[in-house]
């Protein structure tokens, strides 16, 4: 969430910022944040006061008693417990506006990064690099989209998935398995020299999937656990952000530098009819994720550095792509500067969207409390701590890139030339055979 003492120190560069996101009940939300902000600092300032009133109170009625003025005691007495009374109901009524302004600063997106684009929507956001590797045309071989080209293979079963698990959910067989596995063994080993490979727990509390921005906004779009208060992860940046929820590192631990591959779940509400044939969109896929626990300073050079590393996997597979800059409107909640790597599937003729890498400021580290101390600079010590920033980015994301090698590697007899980079993790085979 965004720093509420910024509402009290630059509520105009608050709403100036926000303005570009091009939504304007977030300025409402803003300016209602300010009003709480404000109104919980009268009643703080009004309760210490009748603290203080009281306790002067105790003291005067001690020495009246002492004196042997019963009445002028009872009547100090009878004053003090109105103050008390006062004072409950000023307590009762910080808690509800705390409540209220925890709240909608939750919902309250990130400030944009100065330099991110401006733009409405993702018609409006620039291209950064390419097209690289995208062919002057495809043989009419290649045109044939992922879902009717890997159904004939017999590598993706999404009919049996369904009778399974119900729609939208898929199923690779055979070859088409072991090349989801070495997708994923890819993107690990590609980033082995600088992330430490964790597999966290697929299940996360209502507080970790806060932390990241996914609740309370997102909710809906979430598979919840009623019962034991857990969420399926979305992507596995949900359980590596909370990893140092509520703790403080020292200076020298950072950036840390995490990997993980897991399941992703997503509900993918309001989806219906819109991209939701093979591959392209489903509730439960496999991903690689990369993220920095990071000092402010350090997350320029490592956004840099992450979205290289996501290109660089991807390249190596030969397959046509381009990289983006998400502009402001399109930006997801808790994004200050973001980019997207996306691949062009010749059989669905669209560009699909593969990886997404992005820094949050101190947005996320905000709502998990994740604070560093600096270290002593020429023997003098900085007291207190800041609080960290954060990036994440999908090192590989399984079903587009599975669906995009499929299309741009399909031959004219209907097998498909398995990358070569992928060779040492496919068990010998080179080519999905037809027939």
């Amino acid at each position: 969430m965004i720093d509420v003492r910024l509402l009290r120190s630059d509520l105009a560069g608050v709403r100036a910022a926000l303005t570009r996101r091009g939504h304007p009940d977030i300025l409402e939300q803003v300016d209602h944040a300010s009003r709480l902000d404000e109104r919980l600092r009268e009643i703080t300032s009004e309760r210490d006061e009748l603290r203080r009133q009281v306790n002067e109170i105790s003291k005067q009625v001690g020495q009246l008693r002492k004196a042997g003025d019963a009445s002028a005691a009872e009547a100090a007495m009878t004053k003090s417990r109105e103050l008390g009374e006062r004072e409950r109901a000023l307590v009762t009524e910080h808690e509800t506006v705390s409540d209220e302004l925890r709240d909608i600063l939750l919902r309250i997106p990130n400030v944009p990064h100065p330099d991110a684009p401006d733009g409405a929507g993702e018609e409006d956001n620039p291209l950064v690099k390419g097209p690289v590797n995208l062919p002057d045309s495809y043989p009419e071989h290649q045109r044939v989209p992922h879902w009717d080209s890997a159904t004939a293979l017999g590598i993706l079963d999404n009919e049996r998935a369904t009778k399974i698990s119900g729609a939208m959910f898929t199923m690779q067989r055979g070859l088409g398995a072991t090349l989801a596995r070495a997708l994923c063994q890819l993107a690990l080993d590609n980033n082995a020299d600088a992330f430490e490979e964790i597999r966290p727990p697929t299940l996360v509390t209502t507080a970790t999937l806060t932390a990241t921005g996914q609740l309370p906004k997102f909710a809906d779009d979430a598979y919840a656990i009623e019962r034991d208060d857990l969420w399926a992860i979305p992507t596995a940046e949900v359980p590596l952000t909370s990893l140092y929820a509520n703790e403080v590192l020292e200076e020298a631990q950072l950036p840390a530098l995490m990997m993980a591959q897991s399941s992703c779940f997503r509900r993918e509400a309001g989806s219906a009819g819109r991209d939701t044939r093979g591959m392209l969109r489903t509730h439960e896929f496999d991903k690689v994720e990369i993220l920095a626990v990071a000092l402010p300073e350090q997350a320029p050079e490592l956004l840099t550095m992450m979205v290289a590393r996501a290109e660089k996997t991807i390249a190596s597979l030969g397959l046509p792509y381009r990289i983006i800059e998400i502009c402001t409107g399109d930006m997801g909640q808790s994004h200050h500067r973001s980019y997207d790597i996306e691949v062009y599937a010749p059989g669905c003729d669209k560009w699909l969207e593969v990886s997404s890498i992005s820094w949050f400021s101190d947005y996320q580290a905000r709502r998990g409390d994740i604070r560093f101390r600096r270290a002593a600079k020429d023997g003098v010590v900085k007291k207190g701590t800041e609080i960290a920033h954060t990036l994440n980015g999908s090192a590989l994301a399984v079903p587009r890139v599975w669906a995009a090698i499929i299309e741009n590697n399909r031959q004219a007899d209907g097998s498909v030339a398995i990358p070569e980079v992928l060779h040492p993790y496919m068990r010998g085979a080179t080519i999905i055979p037809a027939g």
